[in-house]
């Protein structure tokens, strides 16, 4: 978890600038949020989520009677943008970074890949993890993961990641499920190294690799697949249905892009704005992709025929019948 960091960052900061974090101010309390804005250069959300944490430590100090009053309630957050900045990887990059760390000498650096993309773990849930929490359940191999808030959830392990997990302990009875090269607990660090170094073999140039973006490619994928955003926020264990909908989002905006998409086809001639059938149809024709899926008469097939109720034209009756061809009376 990021609690006990960041607020060690920000009792730090107030050592190295000479503050008493009991006698601050609301002055100093944006001095820090600058600090971490201009200095550190973090994202928004990092920003965001630093200053909440300075923001309880003041609202115990209140609460225990040691502050009359917080001096960071009314310190402005950074605005935090709708959609993640994040871009998870994509299915063929995804595919070769499996396939590198399946090849791999490192017995290590299969299991994390899974339990991360496959599984869609946080990192710390990844690396907190340990043999004894590998079991069974009404038949299937489960995982015991400790998620935010200490939240415990049993989580079914695919066979692909069961063998990562069977090549990690390596007949080991006890310990932490992942470990580095020296044959400790492996920790985010040493996680972002490997997966790096997996990177470079795959062949996969990325600006910033980093371990969440797994993650972020576990839900993007499970969308791509067609599973509802409720099992999939479930899946990923948001509390909110709106922090899956912001995985989602930057990469639907990516693939409408104008420069990624092309105008649906039409018939040579026709005009591009929607025009009543000739003949017996009443709705106008619409463009349902690129290969526009049109009846005989060239408008698009789902349309309402006037000639009564649910008769559609475009269908394979009106096909076979061979009536609403062009020129037809």
């Amino acid at each position: 978890m990021h609690t006990e960091s960041d607020l060690r960052v920000f009792l730090r900061w107030c050592s190295h600038h000479g503050l008493d974090p009991l006698s601050a101010a609301r002055v100093d309390i944006e001095r820090h949020v600058r600090w971490l804005q201009d200095v550190r250069r973090y994202q928004p959300s990092t920003v965001s989520r630093r200053l909440s944490v300075v923001v309880g430590f003041y609202r115990v100090c209140v609460i225990d009677a040691i502050l009359e009053h917080s001096p960071a309630d009314y310190v402005r957050r950074p605005t935090v943008p709708a959609e993640s900045p994040t871009l998870g990887l994509g299915h063929l990059q995804f595919e070769a970074l499996i396939a590198a760390a399946r090849l791999s000498a490192n017995p290590n650096d299969f299991a994390p890949v899974a339990l991360l993309g496959l599984l869609g773990l946080r990192i710390f849930e990844a690396c907190g993890s340990s043999i004894a929490d590998l079991g069974e359940e009404h038949g299937h191999r489960v995982l015991r993961v400790r998620g935010k808030g200490g939240k415990v959830a049993l989580v079914p392990l695919p066979p692909a990641v069961a063998r990562a997990n069977d090549r990690a302990v390596n007949e080991r009875t006890a310990g932490p499920l992942l470990r580095n090269t020296n044959g400790r607990r492996m920790d985010r660090h040493a996680a972002t190294r490997r997966l790096k170094h997996l990177t470079r073999i795959a062949g996969i140039r990325m600006p910033r690799m980093h371990p969440h973006m797994l993650r972020h490619t576990f839900v993007t994928t499970m969308l791509d697949a067609g599973v509802s955003l409720r099992d999939v926020q479930i899946a990923a264990r948001h509390a909110d249905p709106r922090t899956t909908m912001r995985y989602d989002r930057a990469r639907k905006n990516l693939d409408r892009h104008p420069t990624t998409s092309s105008p649906p086809t039409w018939p040579p001639g026709r005009s591009q704005r929607s025009r009543l059938c000739r003949f017996h149809c009443s709705a106008r024709a619409q463009p349902t992709g690129r290969l526009m899926n049109r009846t005989p008469c060239g408008y698009a097939a789902g349309h309402v025929d006037k000639r009564g109720p649910g008769v559609r034209c475009g269908g394979s009756t009106h096909r076979r019948r061979r009536v609403h061809r062009r020129g037809a009376s």
